[in-house]
């Protein structure tokens, strides 16, 4: 579903005061595309007092980065709403509260999504996706950022997947009993034991894997032990920048082989500035739901402020755009997608949110990308992988 505003236009257009031709025809087809996107935090925002998903949001008063109305202004179509969970204590109490919150914020991504259905509605497979569009309506699937939820029950998985969810990833920012994370020292040489049973039970219930924030190892033998191709749902490649939380051109190459897809996002084309007020700043960020409407603007005039003197990434758009189309070079259109972390400390400067995507269609264009292999890395490969793990579910 795509209708294009003249903020969307005037974005593309940034660089002259008037848009050309090319500008304009890569707005026209960007309009025309299925655009997804495989990691969105805006889930944190949900359940902020007084806040409305349905309305568009002022970003020099408010951070948030995806409203419905910008999603229909022609920029987002949808995509995946992340159950985000914060590593605990590996306890059983640990567990405990981190399965109560998870099961919390589900419940809200379903409440908001209802109260809006009129324009935006879940999504459970590939054909629910299209249809919606056809429909004139956003899309809304469901993801779990960090299983850390579940515990020792994989039989947790089950309920997730009654509730919507329909790719998960096993760990985050730290190890846990699944996994080791790209950000800790190893403890299990990459999946546990339990890590393995954990893709045995994904792949039987067709639930997509996601291995962004997994560690190399843990890549590794989730794409040689998994019967159906994996996601990266947010990762960026480490050929621009090298981080242990981005992938190398070695490891790209492998997933392209094994049939997944790596979604390119605007993090760690640089090290993470959480240095002082910044760091400060953003750890309240994460509380942001627990403030008051008035406690929310002052927190989002303090954030711009920070921008213009600590910005969170040392990268902008240019570098962006350079590490995409290495990627692209790298995997093939076949195997890129894209999600910019929204809403969870994605954005760099010329891509602020998901107004400017259109830019990104215009500089693939540029580069002699066909309306084929846009319409495939915008929406087209999430598809057909969440469809293929579908069709290879049970046994």
């Amino acid at each position: 579903m795509k209708r294009f505003s003249t903020l969307a236009l005037l974005l593309l257009g940034a660089c002259a005061t008037t848009p050309g031709p090319q500008t304009e025809d890569a707005a026209a087809l960007h309009k025309r595309l299925l655009t997804l996107d495989t990691h969105i935090d805006t889930p944190l925002h949900f359940d902020r007092p007084g806040w409305d998903f349905g309305a568009r949001h002022d970003p020099a008063t408010d951070v948030v980065q995806v409203d419905l109305v910008r999603m229909e202004e022609g920029a987002l179509d949808g995509g995946f709403f992340a159950i985000y969970t914060d590593q605990g204590p590996l306890t059983p109490k640990g567990y405990a509260d981190a399965l109560a919150f998870a099961r919390k914020r589900s419940d809200s991504i379903d409440r908001t999504i209802a109260k809006f259905s009129d324009r935006i509605a879940p999504a459970f497979t590939a054909d629910d996706a299209r249809r919606l569009n056809r429909a004139g309506k956003l899309i809304a699937f469901k993801s779990i950022e960090n299983s850390y939820p579940l515990g020792e029950n994989l039989s947790l998985l089950t309920e997730f997947y009654k509730h919507g969810v329909r790719l998960a990833g096993p760990v985050h920012g730290k190890n846990n009993q699944f996994a080791d994370s790209s950000g800790d020292t190893p403890r299990w040489n990459g999946l546990s034991p339990l890590g393995r049973q954990w893709v045995a039970e994904m792949n039987r219930l067709g639930i997509v894997i996601d291995a962004s924030h997994a560690s190399d190892a843990a890549f590794d033998q989730m794409v040689e032990l998994s019967r159906a191709p994996i996601l990266l749902s947010h990762s960026s490649g480490r050929a621009a920048y090298d981080h242990p939380r981005n992938l190398d051109d070695a490891r790209i190459r492998k997933l392209a082989a094994s049939g997944g897809a790596m979604c390119i996002s605007t993090i760690f084309l640089s090290e993470l500035n959480l240095d002082g007020e910044r760091g400060e700043l953003f750890a309240r960020y994460e509380q942001i739901g627990t403030m008051n409407p008035a406690e929310q603007v002052a927190l989002a005039k303090k954030w711009r402020e920070l921008d213009k003197t600590q910005p969170l990434w040392g990268a902008d758009f240019e570098k962006y755009m350079a590490m995409v189309l290495h990627v692209v070079k790298v995997a093939g259109p076949d195997h890129v997608c894209f999600s910019g972390d929204w809403d969870g400390g994605g954005g760099i400067p010329g891509l602020e949110d998901i107004s400017a995507l259109p830019k990104v269609t215009q500089r693939l264009k540029a580069a002699g990308y066909s309306n084929e292999d846009l319409a495939k890395m915008w929406g087209g490969n999430i598809l057909r992988v969440v469809a293929e793990a579908q069709a290879k579910a049970g046994g």
